[in-house]
C-alpha cells in the first residue's frame, strides 16, 4: 500500500494534516538552516572579539561589526557603537540587544506550538468521522456474517488519520525541543560573552572618539522593536547645530 493510498483512505481530515505538515517542515528546515550558521561560527567570532578587546577596542569594533550578519556579533557591537559611554549604558546596550536577538531565534516556535496541539485533535477528528461513516453501514442482521468485514476495514483504515496526526505532532516536538534547548544555550553564550565583555570594559574603558570610529558607528544601525527603551545616542560633533 503506497502513501498516496494511505492518504486517501485516511478521509477529510488528511488534508488539513497535509497543510500542517508542510507548514512544520518548512520551519523545521529554515530553523535548521539558521542554527547551523549560528552554531558554526559563534564560539570564533566571540574569541576574536574578546580576544582584540584586551588590546585594542578598536580593532575588537571593527571584528564586531564586520560578524554583524550573526546575532552574537550584533550583540558584542552594541556597546561599542558609541563614541563614549559609561559602565551603566554600556550594560543596558548589552541587555536591550541580547533580548531582541534572543527573541528573533524564537521565531516559528508558535507555530510549532500550533501543530504540536492540532495534528493529533485533527487526526482523532477523522478517525471519529470514519467510525460514524463504518457504524452506519452495519445492519443488525449482518452481526457475525462475511458482510462486516468491510466494516472491520473501514474502522481500521478509519485509523489511518489518527497515526498521521501523531507523527506530524512527534515530529514537530522533538524540533520545538531542540530548538529550545539551543536558544537556552544562546542565553548562556551571550551572558557569559557580555559579561567577559564589560569586565574588559571595566578595566580599561574604550574612547571611540576618533574619525574612524565614527566611519564605524555609520555602518550598523541596530534593528530595535517598538516600545524598548531607547539607547543614548552618539554625542553631535561640536560644529553641529543647537
Amino acid at each position: 500500500m503506497d502513501i498516496l493510498d494511505l492518504f486517501y483512505k485516511g478521509g477529510p481530515a488528511m488534508w488539513p494534516l497535509l497543510v500542517l505538515s508542510i507548514l512544520s517542515l518548512s520551519v523545521i528546515f529554515e530553523r535548521l538552516w539558521f542554527w547551523l550558521r549560528i552554531l558554526t561560527q559563534e564560539k570564533q567570532i566571540v574569541d576574536r572579539i574578546l580576544d582584540a578587546a584586551q588590546n585594542n577596542w578598536q580593532e575588537a569594533a571593527d571584528i564586531a561589526r564586520l560578524a554583524s550578519h550573526q546575532p552574537v556579533g550584533r550583540f558584542l557591537y552594541a556597546p561599542l557603537r558609541f563614541a563614549k559611554t559609561d559602565a551603566e549604558t554600556f550594560r543596558l546596550a548589552l541587555e536591550a540587544t541580547a533580548e531582541d536577538e534572543l527573541a528573533g531565534m524564537r521565531r516559528g516556535e508558535k507555530l510549532l506550538e500550533a501543530v504540536i496541539a492540532l495534528a493529533p485533535l485533527l487526526g482523532l477528528l477523522g478517525t471519529v468521522l470514519g467510525l460514524i461513516q463504518s457504524l452506519r453501514s452495519i445492519r443488525i442482521g449482518d452481526l457475525g456474517t462475511e458482510s462486516t468485514a468491510g466494516v472491520t476495514t473501514g474502522i481500521g483504515e478509519s485509523l489511518i488519520s489518527t497515526a498521521t496526526g501523531l507523527i506530524v505532532a512527534i515530529i514537530s516536538l522533538v524540533f520545538y525541543r531542540l530548538f529550545q534547548s539551543f536558544v537556552v544555550n544562546q542565553v548562556k553564550v551571550f551572558r557569559k560573552a557580555g559579561n567577559e565583555m564589560e569586565l574588559l570594559y571595566r578595566q580599561s574603558p574604550p574612547d571611540f572618539s576618533n574619525s574612524t570610529s565614527a566611519i564605524v558607528r555609520e555602518n550598523f544601525t541596530p534593528h530595535r522593536k517598538p516600545g524598548k527603551t531607547r539607547l543614548p545616542e552618539p554625542p553631535e560633533p561640536p560644529n553641529a547645530p543647537n
